[in-house]
């Protein structure tokens, strides 16, 4: 497969440059490009091309207001920093602008370069910020002392392989400016918090940037405001509240609106509002609601370039597409369509021309050309067309059943390959979060199983985004309890629906929530003949003394273990493990520090200690996104071997199970 992403249009549309990502097969890496591909008109006037150094590792592709630099990150001698290049005339080697250590963000007149990057201070070395600085207990010698000395919550974050430094030891994340052609750097923020969302506002006298500032003092706050700092001084002001989470900030070319999500309390609807702002730059009048967040979710906001409608990415009942709204209040509208997810949109600043990417279920992502309303859309990559006509692949069927509150629950089957007479198992798959959703994307895992032979169901229970916040908040407090009838129902549905199924062969399979789901399912029902459970949950209790994801717990079950013990057992798989009879392959990674390894080593031992068969395959080197990002070596791996216990229980030595 090869990969696209990070989509950006030319200012004058004449180009589109993106990320091209391979896998380095023998050298067991992926490998990133920078890919342009030429228009006139709308059209592609030639192939794509690579427009990087094939050698050296290039990703992130910004472009000036006037489209004659193009900016990269690229890793060079070991270290990942910001690059030029000139476009539209011979421009020889790529090029560093003195000063810019950071993806740039050009003001809109082109005169200066902002950045975000870490400010100096805090201590120097390898070592920084391994003991705390508030540490009471000592050391003999603090050289030749190697360990880690914690008085912080927030330790460590999945996708770092060590512990994270005490965050007194470091600089906070700041935004720095540099005159567009170069010079010394001048910190423009010296707040005591990470900046994060930086826009600029339209006349360049200063920049918009949402930030926490109890992020140290509190961990577990999800609190995000609003901020504005002024170009000339540095004057930092607050504009919102300080009582909720703001982000995404959006002003409209004139300066006089600020578009922004809002979300009043952590478990309520994230909401599109609008305010305006004064001559100083403060906002003024009351937040006008332009979407509540209920139904359709929205995404970071955009405004068009006549400043009379925002425009917003959401899922929608497993798409993910644009949509636009009048700025002055109405109804939403979309402006992509069809069964598919498109991403990374980038526009042009006169609003004529956009391009993004776009997968479905049956093709992987690849880079698109359209006017902004949707209309006339080119394809413009084809890189996964050679060896997707050398496959077969079964499209999903969309499959809709009811639980017994009357909800409608929505799923998906793949059949097999070669389906051929007889009866066929079929494998349950269920998606992470439980926030999240499945939809109209290319999945590897599901085409594999296809292709083995098996059917494919893969649902989006309540719990699920794209489905509108009350189904998104329909588990909470109830996880496993409330939404194993959509699975259990689900089953039955895609049973009666394709009498080619054979219920005594049915397995079941996920991750993160999903091998939650798996080992909940596994040890509340006798319908399952083989599971694969990967990065799982057993233990609510366990899993919030040791996850990265402080808050999570404490907001979908009302509080702590102690606050909630019997809310938190009554949930937890190993309440009830004594029940599996189910062969149970564990897919666990060493540095996964979401679902941390104690869980997946909690249902080995389980299962070991009732006699199930069992095997446990811990992957090196990887964290919580192993099926995703991990060493592709590793991932396919992961695949075959997930396929291979399928077909051991559910082809080879079938039926078994419960």
């Amino acid at each position: 497969m090869v990969f696209v992403g990070d989509v950006a249009l030319s200012p004058n549309g004449e180009m589109v440059a993106f990320t091209r990502t391979r896998v380095v097969e023998e050298e067991n890496r992926r490998h990133r490009e920078l890919w342009v591909v030429p228009l006139e008109d709308g059209q592609p006037t030639g192939a794509p091309f690579r427009f990087t150094d094939p050698t050296r590792e290039a990703w992130g592709p910004r472009w000036s207001p006037d489209g004659s630099l193009l900016s990269f990150q690229s890793r060079r001698d070991d270290e990942a920093t910001t690059w030029f290049a000139r476009v539209g005339a011979p421009g020889g080697e790529a090029f560093r602008v003195p000063g810019v250590e950071g993806a740039p963000l050009w003001s809109p007149d082109g005169e200066w370069i902002a950045f975000v990057d870490r400010a100096e201070g805090g201590e120097e070395g390898e070592r920084a910020g391994w003991i705390a600085p508030d540490a009471i207990t000592e050391t003999p010698d603090r050289e030749r002392f190697d360990g880690r000395v914690l008085t912080q919550v927030r330790y460590k974050s999945d996708g770092t392989l060590s512990l994270l430094p005490h965050p007194d030891a470091r600089g906070r994340n700041q935004i720095f400016v540099v005159p567009a052609e170069g010079g010394e750097a001048r910190q423009l923020t010296e707040v005591s918090f990470d900046v994060g969302g930086v826009e600029w506002a339209p006349d360049g006298s200063g920049l918009i940037f949402a930030g926490n500032p109890e992020g140290d003092a509190d961990p577990f706050s999800q609190r995000s405001d609003l901020y504005r700092v002024e170009i000339d001084d540095g004057e930092v002001r607050m504009l919102t509240p300080g009582d909720a989470v703001y982000r995404a900030p959006a002003l409209s070319a004139d300066g006089q609106t600020l578009a922004y999500l809002h979300q009043p309390e952590p478990d309520a609807p994230t909401r599109l509002e609008v305010r305006g702002v004064g001559a100083d730059g403060t906002l003024t009048g009351e937040a006008r609601i332009l979407v509540d967040g209920r139904g359709v979710s929205p995404g970071g906001p955009e405004w068009t370039s006549d400043g009379e409608s925002l425009r917003f990415t959401a899922q929608d009942r497993g798409s993910v597409h644009l949509f636009q709204i009048p700025a002055g209040g109405g109804s939403v509208t979309a402006v992509t369509e069809g069964e598919r997810q498109v991403g990374s949109i980038s526009t042009t600043p006169d609003g004529s021309w956009m391009a993004y990417t776009a997968t479905d279920a049956v093709t992987p992502d690849e880079v698109f050309l359209a006017q902004a309303d949707g209309s006339g859309e080119t394809r413009l990559t084809d890189f996964n067309d050679g060896w997707l006509a050398e496959i077969a692949l079964r499209a999903p069927e969309r499959l809709t059943w009811q639980v017994e509150d009357g909800t409608e629950v929505e799923g998906w089957v793949i059949p097999p390959v070669d389906e051929g007479p007889g009866s066929h198992p079929m494998i349950l798959k269920i998606h992470g979060g439980p926030n999240a959703m499945y939809g109209h994307t290319f999945f590897q895992t599901f085409h594999l199983l296809s292709s083995a032979g098996f059917y494919v169901l893969y649902p989006n229970p309540r719990g699920s985004t794209g489905y509108g916040h009350d189904f998104m908040m329909a588990t909470r407090g109830l996880w496993g309890l409330m939404d194993e009838e959509d699975f259990l129902a689900g089953v039955d549905a895609a049973l009666e629906a394709y009498p080619g199924i054979d219920p005594e062969r049915i397995g079941v399979g996920g991750g993160s929530y999903g091998g939650y789901a798996t080992n909940w399912l596994t040890a509340r029902s006798d319908r399952f003949a083989a599971a694969v459970t990967s990065r799982s949950i057993a233990s609510l209790e366990t899993l919030w003394g040791t996850s990265d994801a402080l808050g999570t717990l404490e907001q979908h079950f009302f509080g702590t273990p102690w606050d909630a013990e019997e809310t938190y057992r009554a949930a937890s798989p190993i309440t009830y493990v004594g029940n599996v009879t189910t062969p149970t392959l564990i897919i666990h990674s060493e540095q996964d520090h979401r679902t941390p390894m104690q869980d997946g080593e909690m249902w080995y031992r389980s299962l070991q200690s009732l006699g199930v068969p069992v095997e446990f395959v811990r992957y090196p080197r990887s964290s919580h996104g192993l099926s995703r990002t991990g060493e592709p070596w590793l991932l396919v791996d992961r695949l075959v071997r997930l396929r291979s216990w399928f077909e051991h229980w559910l082809l080879d030595e079938a039926p078994h199970g419960g």
